[in-house]
């Protein structure tokens, strides 16, 4: 009887463990086993096995809750993008503020150094042209030219702020002229920078340096003690074969969309009063 006893134990609590096992996949349920009956002393000790199997429930989410989070997500999503969109835009305008200004300055420190370094000839070493004379090698020259579909100002004037860009001189003086050129649709302002003995009228050259880039605008002021002008030819009667006494200089460079303009005022260290 114990013998017997034994084998049904362990052949019903293999069937127990098996269904346990099988319940971890299946919804939860309710197990009821029943052994066999081999006597009345079995059926005494065991009349029910109950087990009961928990399987774990899995909880998901609905297609609704799916669709809000997505929702959410790209809410997040696209305030985060247009914020960053926004700083790299902040970022690349100052950059690009910063590079004009950078250039502007550079090119109006460069004419200033060339304005007080003007070489200007006083009497007696200099005289009022006789008709048809050559023009003053030394003389100030400003006056207002036609570029493409715009108008610039030029400047010409003699100085001893000379460069040694395509000559190995590194000094004298030399004719120094500030003219707008067209390139590429844009327009730049350029240098031009020769030695003296200048026996021939200046001409543009494409090997001048370009001194400033994006040029939107570029005006001369002349001063004198009296009056203030928009041209001025220091060779000239109209003048009183005198040089201005100070410059103004307005340079505004930029694009369609944005432009800044940068003024300075040089007076000339050297100069000439009128010739009566």
């Amino acid at each position: 009887m114990n013998d017997e006893y034994l084998r049904v134990n362990r052949v019903s609590l293999r069937s127990v463990v098996f269904m346990a096992c099988r319940g971890l996949s299946q919804p939860a349920r309710t197990i009821y086993l029943r052994p066999c009956t081999f006597g009345a002393s079995l059926s005494n000790h065991h009349s029910k096995f109950i087990i009961q199997n928990s399987s774990f429930e899995t909880s998901g989410f609905t297609l609704i809750e799916i669709l809000i989070a997505i929702f959410i997500f790209s809410i997040i999503i696209t305030t985060i993008f247009g914020s960053y969109n926004a700083v790299f835009s902040n970022v690349a305008t100052i950059n690009e503020s910063m590079g004009q200004s950078n250039m502007a300055q550079t090119c109006l420190n460069r004419m200033t150094t060339d304005l007080q370094a003007t070489w200007v000839e006083t009497p007696p070493m200099y005289a009022k042209p006789e008709f048809n004379a050559p023009p003053d090698p030394y003389r100030i020259y400003g006056r207002t030219e036609d570029v493409g579909d715009s108008s610039f100002d030029r400047l010409r004037l003699a100085s001893q702020a000379h460069l040694p860009i395509h000559d190995d001189q590194a000094g004298g003086i030399a004719e120094i002229v500030y003219y707008v050129q067209e390139t590429d649709g844009k327009y730049v302002l350029r240098r031009g920078d020769r030695l003296f003995p200048f026996s021939s009228e200046f001409e543009e050259n494409r090997w001048d340096p370009v001194v400033c880039k994006n040029i939107k605008s570029l005006t001369f002021t002349y001063h004198n003690s009296e009056e203030t002008f928009d041209e001025w030819d220091s060779d000239a009667a109209e003048f009183g074969y005198a040089t201005p006494s100070a410059i103004s200089i307005s340079l505004e460079i930029g694009n369609e969309d944005r432009s800044q303009t940068f003024k300075t005022t040089v007076f000339l260290f050297s100069g000439r009063e009128k010739i009566e």
